[in-house]
């Protein structure tokens, strides 16, 4: 054993050179300047007709002194701070989840009521990203195939919906297996070219996939409407019910007047947010089934270790596809409420950031944990739309939020646990 690791912390610290506090140091404030430098240095501002670039570089040298000094002073000055306890998320019982659950689903159910539009609005969103989040975890929680291309699936229901509209005049209603089924087919047809690749290469091929998608909507604008998009997408009907003003075909009825009510344009932000409830608990009650039948098991099987899996005499090919085709599926109904939603869909809708998120929220949540990836989606979804005034900054706290994580909880807010069954001695 050397001496420097029996000495105290502080006695440790101390043993090492300067030197090396130094180059510490400088080295930590280079990598800041190289990060300060096109976020927070240089300002794009238009004079006339042409942009030109304003550096601001007192900014850059006060960041970068100000890393210096607390790279230089941090080995000193560390071990005579008190520790601080990171919190805990506290323990429930198991015999309560379900008395939770009720708890938590009544409570989302009448809170619509009683919010504000801009509230629920947001929390309609919130729940698309709980489905697009339980989706991806079949894939990369379950499965352990990372897929980076999300995002293709989530385009594909969108633009199933909007095209069956555009093109046959279907309904919502009408369009919605057909959008899961048809981002299910690209999922399986995806399976296909993947089924040798794993880690890094997956994550590539994937990367891919869900450019190609977006490329192709841009492109093919006979089809897609090109970068404008299709717009004019009815919201959907309750019971073959407009929720509109006046209804869209003569003679028809609408909700209000059906009910004999007066027209809030109020009912229909949350009929949608009770959708979007609704298929965000279709979909985890899905999904918790699954995990428990034999399927589950082999995608759990397949992500600790495939040669073991082969081992067993399961078959990598299906349980691949298998994952691939029921987490596409989810992200179809998904893109296809996006559309429904918003009334319009464009290829700017379903770029590489949105499948970065969606990946986001399951790290977070921790992979192949459900209530985890819910709460996740609730944290990412809503916390921007609070800090909104620091939207300039988003993706940097964003980026703070993830190594906060990596450092606190590695495993994600809510890690997986294990169904396990205890024989009584």
């Amino acid at each position: 054993m050397s001496a420097a690791a029996t000495l105290p912390r502080g006695a440790a610290a101390a043993a090492v050179p300067f030197s090396i506090h130094l180059r510490h140091a400088f080295v930590s404030a280079f990598l800041a300047a190289i990060v300060v430098l096109p976020i927070f240095t240089l300002h794009l501002e238009r004079a006339g007709v042409r942009t030109i670039i304003v550096p601001e570089w007192r900014t850059l040298l006060w960041g970068c002194l100000a890393v210096f000094v607390v790279q230089l002073l941090r080995p000193m000055l560390l071990p005579r701070l008190p520790r601080l306890a990171l919190p805990r998320i506290p323990q429930v019982a198991p015999s309560h989840h379900r008395v939770l659950l009720l708890a938590a689903l009544m409570i989302a159910v009448i809170w619509p009521f009683f919010a504000g539009r801009n509230a629920v609005d947001i929390a309609t969103l919130a729940m698309i990203y709980v489905m697009l989040g339980l989706g991806l975890n079949v894939v990369v929680g379950f499965a352990g195939l990372l897929d980076l291309g999300f995002v293709g699936f989530y385009a594909v229901g969108a633009y199933t919906f909007a095209l069956l509209h555009h093109w046959t005049g279907w309904s919502f209603w009408q369009a919605l297996p057909l959008a899961g089924a048809c981002s299910a087919l690209f999922g399986f047809v995806l399976g296909f070219p993947v089924l040798r690749l794993r880690g890094d290469y997956l994550a590539i091929v994937t990367l891919g996939f869900g450019e190609i998608i977006r490329l192709l909507l841009v492109n093919l604008t006979d089809w897609t409407g090109g970068p404008d998009g299709i717009s004019g997408l009815p919201k959907p009907s309750v019971f073959g019910l407009e929720m509109a003003r006046s209804p869209s075909t003569e003679g028809g009825t609408t909700f209000h007047q059906f009910f004999g009510l007066e027209f809030n344009s109020m009912h229909m932000v949350i009929f949608l947010y009770l959708m979007a409830l609704l298929l965000a608990m279709v979909t985890l009650f899905i999904s918790n089934r699954l995990i428990r039948m034999p399927i589950g098991r082999a995608w759990e099987a397949l992500r600790e270790d495939e040669i073991a899996c082969r081992s067993l005499g399961l078959n990598p090919m299906k349980i691949k596809l298998s994952a691939f085709t029921l987490g596409a599926m989810f992200a179809g109904f998904g893109g296809a409420f996006f559309a429904a939603r918003q009334g319009i869909v464009n290829p700017e809708s379903f770029t590489f950031i949105e499948s970065a998120l969606i990946l986001a929220i399951v790290v977070l949540g921790g992979m192949g944990s459900q209530l985890g990836v819910i709460i996740a989606a609730i944290l990412l979804t809503v916390l921007p739309e609070v800090a909104r005034e620091f939207s300039e900054y988003r993706m940097l706290i964003f980026g703070l939020v993830m190594i906060v994580m990596m450092i606190w909880r590695p495993q994600g807010l809510l890690p997986m646990k294990r169904h396990h069954v205890e024989v009584p001695a």
